[in-house]
């Protein structure tokens, strides 16, 4: 494919940012929703391509002194992060379309232009090829987070802006230091190269390999974001608007997981078998802690961090189990969760908006006078406890099956976490819909779903159906990522053995 698409496709959603952002914000909300649907429309094409055996990869030498290079790429992995993030990035601005005009010295047209500036990183951040022009983008990913946070949400939103910013910088840093390590271990090999084919060439074992991936892997854990450095994610949902919770969970955590196969895998495949067992040990304190935290919350929005928290460590379980099957649902939790959470996240926000609280003692017997909230409610929960039906029953299961096959226990272990969330889900259902109607809520909820509200709910719930009943096109798709990276770092799958 010689015709520039990815670099087109990231830079639709950007032009209309500026739009947004400078001076000249006419019809803010609509040409905003416009532009969102076109960068959609150009991601649905790319895949159906893709889908078609085109190959997209783009190349153009950038800094010759460092070896970098403006190099766009797609695989399985990173096509479904971007269908994902230009599907998410409008139904989150359809939802968000009735945001006041004003809020304190920001604008709905700021709110606007940061949602595209944010998409336009997110996409680049997952078509890099090099790794130079990918560290760019991720730390460009932090400034309209920052701001969305920051300048749209809740009492304590400035506190919770700068909290997930010094987290994020903090990780940032230290992989800063891995990428200046890289540019010294190519140059040292004779040609500067930021490829990561290149690099990945170079076979960088011993040492220096372990330290250059750690400074990846922290960088990734805390966008994961996985215990214990995980502290600024539900105060950052909390603070924030539905939307901006979609986004920084449903799209920018994913760079976490998507950037520990993508980097440390590929680039340091014997330093990511010498920490497997670190973080496969991390990976169940995250899914049991976050399934916990999540059973003792209070806060709707709180309990939705701590639920992706859990699933996060499911995700990562997945990675550094080591099967080619436990990768792929791996990979594709990665995207069935960007989903389950945008329902789960946009359904509470449309609750608060008309109850005017995210504590869940302030609800109950919500389906008596609100059955369409209620029974989308049910279905994002029923979404997120992995229910069979649901898109995240297959990567569960992938992920345990998976796992089984090498570390049987850690697999058990892991299982409690399903178990966990079904506690959690049914229970945060029961205390919010169920249960005596009192005056005050039933006032609160005197209509159900609107018909935008609708726009936003039926599609989401849509695509989880759809990629639960018919997950296999999709899984096939990313299989080769993971059968490519199973053989990057010199492992196959466990040979199952018959039972005596």
């Amino acid at each position: 494919m010689t015709f520039p698409w990815l670099t087109i496709l990231g830079i639709i959603p950007l032009i209309g940012a500026a739009f947004m952002l400078f001076p000249v914000r006419l019809a803010a909300r609509p040409v905003g929703l416009i532009v969102s649907f076109v960068t959609a429309a150009v991601g649905l094409a790319i895949g159906g391509m893709y889908l078609g055996g085109t190959t997209f990869l783009e190349q153009v030498p950038w800094i010759k002194t460092f070896g970098a290079w403006w190099s766009l790429r797609l695989d399985g992995m990173s096509l479904a992060m971007v269908l994902m993030t230009v599907i998410l990035t409008p139904i989150v601005l359809v939802a968000e379309r009735k945001l006041p005009e004003r809020i304190g010295r920001w604008s709905s047209a700021s709110f606007f232009g940061l949602v595209l500036l944010l998409e336009s990183m997110s996409l680049f951040v997952f078509m890099a090829d090099d790794v130079l022009l990918f560290y760019l983008f991720f730390e460009a990913t932090l400034i309209p987070v920052y701001f969305l946070i920051g300048g749209f949400g809740g009492a304590a939103r400035r506190a919770a802006a700068m909290k997930f910013l010094l987290f994020s910088l903090a990780g940032g840093l230290v992989m800063l230091a891995s990428v200046i390590g890289l540019y010294a271990v190519s140059a040292s090999a004779g040609k500067p190269s930021y490829l990561i084919t290149d690099l990945a060439a170079l076979h960088i074992d011993g040492t220096s390999g372990r330290w250059l991936m750690l400074g990846f892997l922290l960088a990734f854990i805390v966008k994961a974001p996985m215990f214990p450095v995980h502290t600024w994610l539900p105060e950052a949902a909390e603070q924030g608007t539905p939307g901006t919770s979609v986004l920084l969970v449903g799209v920018l955590d994913k760079i976490g997981t998507f950037g520990m196969i993508k980097f440390c895998l590929v680039l340091f495949p014997e330093a990511s078998r010498w920490v497997a067992p670190f973080m496969i040990g991390l990976a169940l304190i995250s899914i049991i802690y976050g399934a916990a935290a999540a059973f003792a919350s209070k806060n709707l929005l709180r309990l939705i961090a701590y639920t992706s928290i859990s699933h996060f460590g499911m995700m990562v379980l997945g990675i550094y189990a080591f099967t080619s099957q436990s990768i792929t649902g791996s990979i594709f939790y990665m995207l069935n969760h960007g989903f389950s959470i945008a329902a789960l996240f946009l359904v509470v926000g449309f609750m608060i908006k008309r109850r005017g609280t995210a504590q869940i003692d302030a609800y109950g017997g919500v389906q008596k006078v609100a059955p369409l909230l209620a029974g989308s409610f049910l279905l994002a929960g029923l979404s997120g406890l992995a229910l069979p039906g649901m898109s995240t029953f297959i990567s569960e299961f992938l992920v345990l099956a998976g796992t089984w096959t090498r570390f049987p226990w850690v697999a058990a272990v892991a299982a409690l976490g399903v178990v966990m969330s079904a506690v959690y889900i049914l229970s945060m259902y029961r205390r919010t819909m169920t249960g005596p109607l009192s005056a005050d809520v039933a006032k609160s909820f005197e209509s159900d779903l609107s018909g935008s509200e609708k726009l936003v709910v039926l599609p989401l719930i849509a695509i989880i159906l759809l990629l639960g009943f018919f997950p296999g096109r999709t899984v096939e798709t990313m299989q080769p990522t993971a059968d490519s990276v199973m053989k990057i770092v010199q492992l196959s799958d466990p040979v199952p053995q018959a039972g005596k």
